[in-house]
């Protein structure tokens, strides 16, 4: 597969992120954010908000850049490349896709970066939306909300949730909520994630939601939450892309300054194949990447395939870096002081966050099979 190539906007872009991100988010960053005891930085959020990025998806009649799936891949690969924290993915590009398709009034928060959102769907150890069992039940003219939420991004940070339900019977029983984080009822307990980032798990009990807090329709739960589930899984691919070009680039600057029996081990002709197999992942990965962000610009509706074929690879190739930039660094990779461990550990997190290699391998190959 050849490349494909950025146009010169998205070169712009890409070049604008990239020098921002280093300046004001390298990987130092997120140690400090993590000794610190704080998920992302605030400031550094409300910079990128500034410059247009919480509103990427969003239009401009609601005070949006609305550049769209691609410029919001770019964006989530060069925050990938530093490790960059932020609720970026959770609220400028699920909540936003999600809320936008349904027609919500508060996109115009979210793209000045005052609305912090969480998606609350997972309920067990994989992700499997169309199995929830949390219950919404009627009542009145709305619902009392009962269940257990798990790996909730930003759930502990965040302002208000997306949270699906189930509010009838069958494949049509499930709802889409857009709820109050502070609602009577919810609580939070944020869980001490390997990546230093903010996953919780939320406890609903009797939470009130109201016919105003549903998103789309009450039943179609799956249909209002797809762009959202779209969007996410394609930035995420992105992201590890970006990631795995970073922990690349990290290795390439250790191979070329350790020195062992007075030479550069980055001279081994060993190392530099393994170098050079990993180049060629990461390249075809970004394509896959690029191609699904296009997709979804285009035909969004048809975009599955490709953006879970993407988050397979993307999943794969970071897994393969973060694994040759710690052994290429030797045992020293995982200590504290060296930010390969890093990229470990959140190549791991993301593996698992909105499906897993397995999950969006077996769309791929259910579609192999039409």
């Amino acid at each position: 597969m050849e490349r494909l190539v950025d146009t010169e906007d998205e070169v712009m872009l890409r070049d604008a992120a990239r020098g921002f991100l280093d300046e004001n988010a390298p990987v130092s960053a997120l140690r400090a954010n993590r000794d610190a005891g704080q998920a992302f930085d605030p400031g550094l959020w409300r910079e990128m908000a500034q410059m247009g990025w919480a509103g990427v998806l969003i239009g401009e009649d609601h005070g949006g850049a609305d550049m769209g799936h691609r410029a919001a891949g770019i964006l989530a690969e060069e925050m990938g490349r530093t490790l960059a924290a932020s609720p970026f993915l959770s609220s400028a590009v699920i909540a936003a896709s999600a809320l936008r398709a349904a027609g919500s009034d508060r996109l115009g928060q979210i793209a000045e970066g005052a609305a912090l959102y969480a998606l609350a769907v997972d309920e067990g150890p994989k992700h499997a939306p169309d199995l929830t069992a949390m219950e919404a039940r009627p009542e009145g003219n709305g619902f009392r909300l009962k269940g257990r939420k798990v790996f909730v991004a930003d759930g502990a940070s965040a302002d208000r949730v997306l949270v699906l339900a189930c509010s009838g019977e069958g494949d049509e029983g499930l709802t889409l909520f857009d709820i109050d984080a502070g609602r009577a009822g919810l609580s939070r307990k944020g869980a001490d994630s390997i990546d230093a980032r903010d996953f919780a798990t939320l406890e609903f009990e009797d939470v009130e939601a109201t016919g105003e807090d549903v998103v789309g329709e009450v039943g179609g739960g799956l249909a209002a939450l797809a762009p959202g589930l779209r969007a996410g899984q394609a930035a995420l691919a992105a992201e590890l892309s970006g990631l795995s070009a970073g922990i690349s680039a990290v290795t390439l600057g250790y191979l070329k300054e350790r020195k062992q029996f007075d030479r550069t081990i980055g001279s081994f002709q060993a190392l530099q194949h393994r170098a050079a197999h990993l180049f060629a992942e990461i390249e075809v990965t970004a394509s896959a990447v690029a191609h699904a962000g296009r997709v979804l610009d285009h035909e969004p509706e048809n975009a599955q395939l490709a953006v879970s074929l993407a988050k397979a690879r993307a999943t794969q190739t970071a897994k393969l870096a973060v694994m040759e930039g710690v052994q290429m660094h030797g045992g020293i990779g995982m200590t504290d002081d060296y930010d390969a461990g890093f990229f470990m550990k959140r190549a791991r997190v993301g593996a698992e966050w909105l499906g897993d290699y397995g999950h969006h391998a077996a769309i791929v190959a259910a579609a192999r099979r039409l």
